[in-house]
């Protein structure tokens, strides 16, 4: 008897644990671990650093609402084609269950955001991509929608702004993805013909057919410090040159020491670098 009791005594934990229903007490949502550093932080701390992490200097997504507060006088913000959605025309198997899952998540009807606002007074369109959304790959509705923003500016000779974030082409609906890529190319032409500035602002990632048509042609070319940006992927290109590529190839530093970057902008430096790009433009169209 004495000896399995004090068998039993010997087995008993030194330490207190806590449960799993005090674990899990804390609401989802509260804390942001950085994928980086791994630090975790509180989220609405983290957002009111603009989602860029205290301890590394990460620049975390960003959303596409979360910019237009950034950017954007407060109320001026007018979006275009909101309830613009994704058909299936090639009847790809689940793409509408996918879709409605991320309409859903997001509370987006698609992977970006288009419209007008004001920065400092100065009227300007804008596209806002969003990776959560199909990590942000261009289907025919992000490419229509961009197309009609830079038309109205065009129109209404405005300058044009575009936040670039994105996977690639949306593969579910195949060539009339790609065909987007000559279809916004086209717009931005027009745009340029009629002597107004398109900002073109490369975030992480961006990538395949977006990397290779509208996000790489601005006036100006500006990118998030880190950003991810390329057309094929590093593996790729490795095997089909029999290279071993840099370490930070296809990062914006490598693209801007390399000339295809006019600048890398921290994200609490964005609302005055643009503010005052678009003040200098202002004033030259004014006096032309």
């Amino acid at each position: 008897m004495f000896k399995d009791f004090f068998n039993r005594s010997s087995k008993k934990k030194k330490y207190v644990t806590v449960s799993d229903s005090k674990q899990n007490e804390v609401p989802a949502g509260i804390m942001t671990k950085c994928p980086k550093c791994k630090k975790i932080m509180y989220t609405k701390e983290l957002a009111e650093n603009l989602n860029v992490c205290f301890n590394c200097d990460y620049h975390l997504i960003l959303t596409a609402h979360d910019r237009i507060n950034a950017i954007a006088d407060e109320g001026t913000f007018e979006e275009f084609d909101k309830g613009m959605t994704s058909a299936n025309p090639l009847d790809f198997p689940s793409y509408e269950e996918k879709v409605q899952k991320d309409q859903n998540k997001t509370g987006l009807n698609e992977a970006v955001v288009t419209g007008t606002a004001q920065l400092e007074g100065i009227k300007y369109g804008v596209a806002f991509m969003d990776s959560r959304f199909r990590m942000g790959s261009m289907g025919s509705v992000v490419g229509e929608k961009i197309c009609r923003i830079i038309e109205h500016c065009t129109k209404e000779r405005l300058p044009f702004i575009l936040f670039s974030a994105s996977g690639g082409a949306r593969m579910q609906e195949g060539i009339i993805s790609l065909m987007q890529m000559g279809k916004t190319s086209v717009s931005l032409k027009r745009h340029m013909d009629a002597g107004l500035l398109y900002i073109s602002y490369i975030t992480n990632p961006t990538t395949g057919g977006v990397s290779a048509s509208f996000a790489s042609v601005g006036d100006i070319n500006i990118s998030e410090p880190k950003a991810l940006i390329g057309f094929a992927g590093r593996r790729v290109i490795e095997q089909t040159i029999n290279e071993k590529l840099p370490d930070d190839f296809q990062t914006s530093e490598f693209l801007l020491e390399h000339g295809q970057l006019d600048k890398v902008v921290h994200r609490k430096d964005m609302r005055n670098t643009l503010a005052n790009l678009l003040k200098m433009h202002q004033e030259v169209n004014e006096n032309a």
